[in-house]
């Protein structure tokens, strides 16, 4: 039973190392246009990121509802993830153009980084990025078998698409960016005329 047990946990882990070393590849976006997919829950897809809690570094809980007027970004990733690491200065610079209408939530699945090694890389990293870890394993109710793997909510909390792969730091920063910009261009209109 046990031998069983520890041959899945190896064969999960070289299914999310191969998805991760591969640099280029990005799998299409899975939109919201099909947030009906069920889970194992029987919740939908869009249910399950609307109500999703991580914990903070420091033991903060936090939920996606904390960020509403924001876009949100659940960027899954791991310290031995190449891709991963890679693009974190991107997301962190996309962050510090947008701290009013983007939040970059760095969630790390626990796969195998324990809160130790998530905290020697936060404090060895000054980006501008809110570590979390999947506490309530949403990384588990999505199925995601590799990493880079990212979560798009709207400003309103509702769940727009998830990705998984890297389109490389520069792509992902565009494609951040891109998102800031359609989802959040209503707000920049309105602030102007109240300024």
């Amino acid at each position: 039973m046990k031998a069983s047990r520890r041959l899945l946990s190896i064969l999960f882990l070289l299914t999310a190392l191969i998805a991760c070393s591969s640099k280029k590849k990005h799998k299409s976006d899975t939109k919201a246009n099909d947030p009906q997919t069920k889970t194992q829950s029987h919740k939908t897809v869009a249910q399950d990121v609307e109500q999703a809690q991580f914990t903070t570094l420091n033991g903060k809980k936090i939920s996606i509802s904390d960020y509403k007027g924001k876009l949100v970004v659940l960027d899954f990733w791991a310290t031995w993830c190449k891709p991963c690491v890679k693009s974190l200065p991107a997301m962190s610079k996309v962050q510090k153009e947008f701290p009013n209408k983007l939040k970059i939530i760095a969630v790390n699945p626990g796969f195998t980084d324990t809160k130790k090694d998530l905290q020697s890389f936060a404090s060895n990293h000054d980006y501008d990025l809110t570590y979390a870890i999947d506490s309530n394993n949403l990384h588990q109710k999505l199925h995601i078998r590799g990493i880079p793997y990212k979560v798009y909510i709207n400003p309103q909390g509702k769940f727009i698409k998830h990705t998984m792969g890297s389109h490389g730091p520069r792509g992902d920063y565009r494609h951040v960016k891109r998102m800031v910009k359609k989802y959040t261009s209503h707000q920049k209109k309105h602030t102007k005329t109240h300024s």
